[in-house]
């Protein structure tokens, strides 16, 4: 799909219908919890900067597991990484306070 968003507020709603397969949401939740884990240990720890590189690695290798295989469609951070990174980091938030379920 090559539709243009003009804002996040556009984008969101679209990338949550790209989401609607459990086994989806679920490994990006695993993928976003993992990255999160991750930096946190590059922030709390100090001593290891190569798990800088480790976090954004998890975090998409699961997510594009979960779409390729799963939801048989394309991500939508190749054509809009930046609100794709934040609606990542939203659904991640708004699954874990039960604002949306991992099945929809």
């Amino acid at each position: 799909m090559d539709t243009k968003f003009n804002s996040f507020k556009e984008f969101y709603p679209f990338y949550l219908q790209q989401h609607s397969e459990v086994v989806c949401r679920t490994l990006h939740f695993i993928g976003t919890l993992l990255g999160l884990i991750f930096l946190i240990i590059v922030l709390t720890t100090f001593n290891n900067k190569w798990w800088a590189f480790a976090s954004p690695l998890f975090g998409y290798a699961f997510g594009f597991v979960g779409h390729f295989f799963f939801e048989h469609n394309r991500p939508a951070t190749f054509k809009n990484p930046f609100y794709s990174f934040g609606a990542d980091l939203l659904m991640f938030s708004q699954l874990i306070t039960g604002k949306i379920k991992f099945k929809s």
